[in-house]
């Protein structure tokens, strides 16, 4: 093979990795598969899930984490939308957004970024009447997230689910009789999707106006683990 192919080559391949989304270009993070960089790990989780339920804003929640652990260079969550994926609304949402079957909805999924981090997958149907014109325009054509366009409704979050989707330690861990995990010599094997949420918001009125899905990647413990600090 001579070097014009080469060089060729290389550039085909790094013009592909260079259109991958962030998600598929992202390195799971590097914990030891230690004891207690396990605990260490459920001990964050919990803590990102105590944060998530006790605010109303995912995104606002997601650049203090952001900032907390110095995930990137600037704190600041942007939303890279994925067009012409949309999903059916679910069988229970129009229950629970109190609209009639006519009543349109809209559909947005987005990628929650700080910096070149992916820190959750987020589904969203939203009722567009409850929002005011000029929201419902940056929603359409921008990567503004959503949690942060209609701030001016004041809304707050009821949550319907929050699903911890892997433990770094077995259920009972903390018994008497758990069988807790023997150290390991690689790096702890972290899957993608860590967190799960879904949740219901409600204007300043009392009004639903949108369904959320919210999915929280291995990218929210990409940062060293205490005892390598």
């Amino acid at each position: 093979m001579n070097a014009t192919v080469m060089r060729y080559g290389a550039i085909v391949l790094a013009s592909q990795l260079c259109s991958l989304p962030a998600a598929a270009r992202e390195t799971p993070p590097d914990w030891p598969d230690t004891l207690l960089a396990r605990t260490q790990a459920l001990v964050e989780l919990q803590s990102l899930n105590a944060d998530l339920l006790s605010h109303p804003s995912a995104t606002l929640t997601l650049e203090r984490w952001c900032r907390q652990h110095h995930l990137a260079g600037e704190a600041r969550i942007v939303a890279h939308r994925l067009q012409g994926q949309d999903k059916p609304l679910p069988e229970d949402a129009r229950a629970l957004l109190e609209i009639g079957p006519d009543e349109p909805v809209r559909y947005r999924r987005v990628q929650l970024a700080c910096g070149d981090r992916v820190l959750s997958d987020a589904d969203n149907w939203y009722v567009p009447a409850r929002l005011t014109a000029a929201m419902n325009e940056q929603l359409d054509h921008s990567d503004e997230p959503f949690g942060k366009v209609v701030q001016p409704l004041h809304f707050r979050r009821q949550t319907l689910s929050a699903d911890l989707l892997w433990s770094p330690l077995p259920d009972g861990w903390d018994g008497q009789s758990a069988q807790l995990p023997a150290d390991g010599h690689g790096p702890l094997q972290i899957p993608h999707q860590l967190l799960q949420h879904r949740a219901v918001l409600f204007t300043g009125e009392n009004r639903p106006f949108s369904m959320v899905v919210e999915t929280y990647t291995d990218q929210v413990l990409a940062f060293p683990p205490p005892e390598r600090r």
